[in-house]
């Protein structure tokens, strides 16, 4: 037994971080909670972007334009499918503020962490960055009207300037920096592996944040269960969706479908039905963040991969299946 256990630390090692963290988190509350609520998670998401930036090789980025229809593809899902998925899994939960807040998780963009957890899973973190970039795009267009159909004038609160400016400081500004930095500095290549470490740690630290703000009780049980049946329901058409690409491309696609930005949902939650709406948001987020781990961990070992491995390296036939190679 404690061999097996030994043996599913080394394998899934981010996993096993962001679950000790996850309980440090719950546990010691207090602290971590004043971090949370003076931009702790917003430093951490701009750490977390610009170490994975590190790990992109300049010519990855021209594949972005090769990959277009997967891009497409996950971009018209996330506007669609997915808030349709929200609104269905939110009817478990009684009418009221928590049933509110679920209905903003398809709304939001891709988690920004997913572009980590590709590159952790040996994927294509360029096309990650470019579904989130996309999707960030979709949320500000398409948001604001939605939420003012389901919230009526209480949608009026979603300000799609707060979510630009808030996102190129998190997200485009360490994103550009990580990006050049790769480009034009020799040395940061050698940096890739402690730019993935430095990722990792990030990732656990911020779900300590984030358990640090979530405060269980009886009601959250048919929370739970819709968010489970969300994150179930999205990592379901992020690998539908990745069936005919290129191994490394379709880890992306699982990843950045099925990891929604927890921080943009509790955002637009909170403006459109009320500070009460976001509190099932953190729960997604110490759940989503422990699936793309886990996730990137089991796609790692069936592919052969390590984290942070140069996507030159990776093997990218057609013919190997998500889950292995292709019967």
């Amino acid at each position: 037994m404690a061999s097996r256990v030994q043996s599913l630390i080394a394998g899934y090692p981010e996993l096993t971080t962001v679950l000790v963290a996850a309980v440090i988190g719950l546990l010691v509350q207090s602290p971590l909670a004043w971090l949370a609520s003076h931009q702790g998670i917003n430093v951490l998401l701009a750490v977390l972007v610009f170490a994975t930036a590190l790990t992109i090789e300049p010519a990855a980025l021209g594949r972005i334009a090769v990959a277009w229809r997967s891009l497409a593809a996950a971009l018209l899902t996330g506007v669609t499918v997915l808030p349709a998925l929200s609104w269905a899994v939110a009817q478990i939960v009684p009418s009221g503020a928590l049933r509110d807040g679920l209905l903003t998780l398809g709304l939001a963009p891709c988690e920004i962490a997913s572009v980590a957890t590709t590159a952790m899973a040996g994927g294509e973190a360029a096309l990650s960055a470019g579904v989130l970039i996309g999707s960030t795009v979709t949320t500000v267009l398409v948001a604001g009207p939605v939420l003012r159909l389901l919230a009526g004038s209480g949608g009026a609160g979603v300000r799609p300037a707060d979510i630009i400016g808030n996102l190129a400081l998190v997200v485009a500004l360490p994103l550009a920096a990580g990006i050049v930095v790769r480009w034009r500095v020799p040395r940061a290549a050698a940096l890739e592996k402690q730019a993935g470490t430095t990722a990792v740690v990030t990732v656990a630290l911020l779900v300590a944040l984030i358990a640090a703000e979530v405060h269980l009780s009886a009601r959250y049980e048919m929370v739970a269960v819709a968010l489970a049946a969300f994150l179930a329901g999205s990592a379901v058409l992020g690998w539908l969706l990745g069936m005919r690409s290129e191994l490394s491309a379709r880890a992306a696609l699982l990843l950045t479908t099925s990891m929604r930005d927890f921080a943009i949902a509790a955002g637009l939650a909170a403006a459109a039905f009320g500070t009460a709406a976001a509190a099932p948001l953190g729960l997604y987020g110490i759940l989503v963040l422990v699936w793309g781990t886990a996730a990137a961990g089991f796609l790692r070992r069936r592919g052969g991969t390590r984290a942070g491995q140069p996507e030159a390296a990776r093997s990218d036939s057609p013919g190997d299946g998500l889950l292995g190679p292709a019967a």
